[in-house]
């Protein structure tokens, strides 16, 4: 199996799990609220951190999967040459924004945080390990990037059949 293939098998059940426990987080939340009358202080701080994480993976996973969101109206009508040189600026500049952004800030980030020792209200966990997958996603998308640009176009026929 390819390193990419682990990736994306990896990142998808990270997100599965983490989607899993998130809802039984707040399941749990609207339970002690409602039914116990006794809210629980801890789910609100956890599904806002479990959120982050599930946001910033999720979209290193599905920039591995070519599915982000896109405004295709430009490149639909461009063809061959022209298509791929504008698949590459984007995936170029995807690569440098995670770069300086992301894990450049990121580590930044993560780097202050710790060092103050700076600590959530509720959980009282570190803060620098919260923002750690502001960096980490980072990587993967410049992985991501990097590997969109040396791959061969895909055959139209074949990317007909995944689709349907």
């Amino acid at each position: 199996m390819k390193f990419r293939e682990r990736l994306d098998s990896t990142l998808y059940w990270i997100l599965v799990g983490l989607m899993a426990f998130m809802v039984l987080n707040v399941l749990w939340q609207v339970g002690s609220r409602f039914i116990l009358r006794s809210p629980s202080s801890f789910t609100d701080e956890l599904a806002r951190f479990l959120l982050i994480w599930v946001s910033l993976l999720g979209a290193s996973y599905v920039t591995g999967k070519k599915m982000h969101l896109a405004i295709d109206i430009l490149p639909s009508k461009l063809e061959g040459k022209k298509q791929r040189k504008l698949n590459v600026l984007i995936n170029v500049l995807v690569a440098v924004f995670s770069l300086f952004a992301m894990v450049w800030g990121g580590i930044k980030l993560v780097y202050i945080t710790l060092t103050l020792n700076q600590t959530s209200a509720a959980l009282n966990v570190p803060l620098g390990y919260v923002y750690l997958v502001v960096p980490l996603s980072g990587l993967i998308i410049i992985y991501y990037s990097i590997m969109n640009l040396t791959e061969r176009p895909e055959d139209p026929v074949e990317l007909g059949k995944e689709i349907a």
